[in-house]
């Protein structure tokens, strides 16, 4: 992630929207100054740009088996998490994972990832997945809490699991390059 970019970020106020804020800022390589709602008074001469709540963040709050949970750190929200259920099977999905720039490097993310652990005992496997590019949460996933990675997913090997994919459209992957899949098999 680069130094703070002369941006303030604005959205709708929701988490999902605050969560393409978010992704937003690891996918340009920009930290903004700030993140405000729309309609909040404007304290800065730094230009705005709003960043519009996406698809895909708000079909995962609406999946079936799907669980939304804020990270807060001394009553303040400084993350979140939206996991995928599957009581059937016990392969769940953590859709969504986020922690606020200003907390990394300080255990918050792996006391939430342990808080999940715990909220779901009968898991068998958990899967997630990342960028190429995100080495923070490639070395999170593997070597934090866990997990292997699974699978790469890119033009050569696409997902077979979304076939929106197959192309791996440079607006999905930078260069074209792809998404490694991790899986943490848990203890029976």
């Amino acid at each position: 992630m680069s130094d703070r970019a002369n941006l303030i970020y604005r959205y709708d106020g929701s988490l999902p929207g605050l969560l393409c804020c978010v992704f937003e800022s690891c996918r340009t390589g920009r930290l903004p100054l700030d993140i405000w709602e729309e309609g909040e008074p404007s304290t800065s001469l730094a230009p705005e740009l709003t960043i519009p709540a996406d698809r895909e963040v708000w079909e995962s709050f609406d999946a079936p088996g799907g669980a939304v949970y804020h990270v807060t750190l001394d009553g303040q929200r400084v993350g979140g998490v939206v996991v995928n259920i599957n009581e059937a099977t016990q392969h769940n999905h953590l859709d969504l994972f986020f922690i606020s720039p200003e907390c990394h490097s300080q255990g918050v993310g792996l006391a939430a990832w342990r808080a999940v652990e715990t909220l779901y005992p009968e898991t068998r496997v958990w899967e997630t997945g990342t960028p190429y590019f995100e080495q923070r949460n490639i070395h999170f996933y593997v070597n934090k809490c866990g997990f292997h990675i699974e699978e790469f997913y890119n033009r050569y090997h696409p997902d077979p699991h979304d076939p929106g994919e197959e192309d791996l459209a440079e607006e999905h992957f930078p260069g074209g390059e792809g998404f490694f899949r991790f899986e943490k098999v848990m203890n029976p």
